[in-house]
């Protein structure tokens, strides 16, 4: 019987080339499973662990290249203060934490979540992250996910807190079979914390200063522990400020790796004066690419970090990168719900199973180049890609970069660079490309399917050298070839086409 060749771009709604053909190939284990974790902690989980991850976007890097995660706003209220946050309502144009475009009901939500479904077979995640605490509101919380695991049992189901109610909700997130939550986590120490934190609300009272430190402290360790007790895999977000927790950090992380938490994510602090938050108004600085990246590597040795996130707003749709909720606001949902056709979501996951074999197969030719390379050398590398693992966008229309560090040990995702779109309208724009250079300070190599002449050319007088060879490549082959010609014994001729 002859194959039939299909595109995951195809199924999932997204333009692209077929590649990929529908058959049952079993999804191997990635050096990439779990965050920044290396092949070898990768490949050690245990199988129902890997099971738990193998299609979720945030606790796998490699999951996030194939499946799509959907954040329901259906959390308004927050019982603590951060100063890096203010909650911002109808607001389409701000893409951080805590910003929705519009709070849901259960019943929006669960409308919404349906239409998505229906029209995205690479959605594998809804979770509630706010915009307020989704613990702050227990009611809405629960019943909105009861009611999503009804229609959709496929589907895993996802919340994010700050742990001052989560010893309260154990139970309850485990009956409804929530298999993820993430926990942020900025300082074990009271003192740090008090600097982050102006006040709580917990007893029916306001807490501010250390006092309050120590109890949400106390709170996140007892629900954390309770948590993994329970066999629910724990995510900690910890945001990195600048001269508040950046030493400390190192400290947090061997604490909740004692702790038992799988996956640790280290975000920078974002801190734009227009957000009006108490850190951006008062002049707190965020971290640099390379101080994110220096603390990441100190948090080495055996640490499972996150380094694919995206700090996605309250309502974000899609993979992450990018946000499709304007695409399902509710004026353009159904008044009837839609039909889910679980056929669609099936063959699609076989598309990512045929897809992941081939990509793991791929990781030889990355070898056989690194080897090629004998280089001590590290590079770093910014990938133009619209997902699928594989260098498939025009640096024009980039509006980010995934960052790779490529040596003798192998190629590993590091983080992400945003930027605008270059090209507007067909069009470039020389300021945003100037933007768009010093955002990819440090980095030696873009990988991109194609670009024109003056954006080349800028970036070549930036220092960086720009490969399109390599579109359509899957990007671990492709980023360990773009070594070898970049330190070889080609490399002049390879800076110069």
């Amino acid at each position: 019987m002859q194959r039939t060749v299909v595109s995951l771009d195809a199924i999932a709604g997204r333009a692209g080339p077929a590649r990929a053909a529908v058959g049952g190939a079993k999804a191997p284990a990635c050096a990439s499973a779990c965050g920044g974790a290396s092949k070898a902690v990768a490949n050690e989980l245990p199988p129902d662990i890997q099971a738990k991850i193998a299609d979720h976007p945030c606790y796998s890097d490699e999951a996030h290249h194939y499946f799509a995660r959907m954040h329901i706003a259906v959390a308004p209220a927050c019982n603590i203060q951060c100063n890096y946050c203010n909650r911002k309502y109808d607001c389409a144009n701000e893409s951080r934490p805590g910003v929705v475009s519009q709070r849901l009901n259960p019943d929006q939500a669960v409308a919404k979540v349906l239409a998505v479904a229906a029209e995205m077979p690479q959605l594998s995640v809804v979770g509630i992250a706010g915009p307020g605490d989704a613990l702050a509101n227990p009611s809405a919380t629960f019943e909105t996910f009861e009611r999503i695991a009804e229609a959709l049992p496929d589907i895993k189901l996802c919340l994010s807190t700050n742990g001052l109610a989560l010893p309260d909700h154990v139970d309850a997130i485990k009956a409804l079979d929530i298999s993820h939550v993430t926990v942020t986590l900025n300082a074990v120490d009271p003192d740090i914390a008090a600097k982050i934190y102006p006040w709580i609300s917990f007893d029916r009272k306001r807490w501010t200063g250390r006092a309050a430190a120590e109890i949400l402290l106390a709170r996140q360790k007892e629900g954390i522990a309770a948590l993994v007790a329970a066999g629910v895999l724990v995510k900690i977000n910890s945001v990195l400020i600048p001269g508040v927790n950046d030493d400390h950090l190192v400290e947090v992380n061997a604490e909740v790796q004692r702790w038992g938490v799988f996956l640790h994510n280290v975000m920078p602090l974002i801190s734009d004066p227009a957000h009006g938050t108490h850190y951006g108004l008062t002049g707190q600085r965020g971290p640099t690419p390379g101080e994110l990246k220096d603390l990441q590597d100190r948090l080495g040795g055996g640490a499972k970090l996150m380094k694919h996130c995206r700090q996605c707003r309250a309502d974000a749709v899609g993979l992450l990168g990018e946000d499709r909720n304007a695409e399902f606001t509710e004026d353009r949902i159904e008044a009837e719900a839609p039909s889910v056709d679980p056929v669609k979501r099936q063959v699609y996951r076989r598309l990512v199973a045929r897809e992941r074999a081939d990509r793991q197969a791929a990781s030889a030719e990355a070898a056989h180049h690194l080897a090629a390379a004998g280089t001590d050398e590290s590079l770093l590398v910014a990938v133009c890609t619209r997902g699928s693992g594989r260098v498939n966008q025009h640096f024009g229309h980039a509006s980010e970069f995934q960052v790779y560090e490529v040596d003798g040990d192998g190629v590993r995702l590091i983080g992400h660079r945003r930027a605008s779109h270059y090209c507007q309208g067909g069009d470039g724009d020389d300021d945003v490309l100037e933007h768009t250079i010093a955002a990819l300070e440090g980095i030696s190599v873009v990988l991109t399917s194609k670009i024109g002449r003056c954006p080349r050319d800028r970036l070549a007088e930036a220092g960086i050298t720009v490969f399109e060879d390599f579109a359509g490549q899957y990007i671990e082959p492709a980023a360990a070839a773009a070594l070898r010609a970049f330190t070889g014994s080609d490399a002049a001729i390879a800076r110069s086409a």
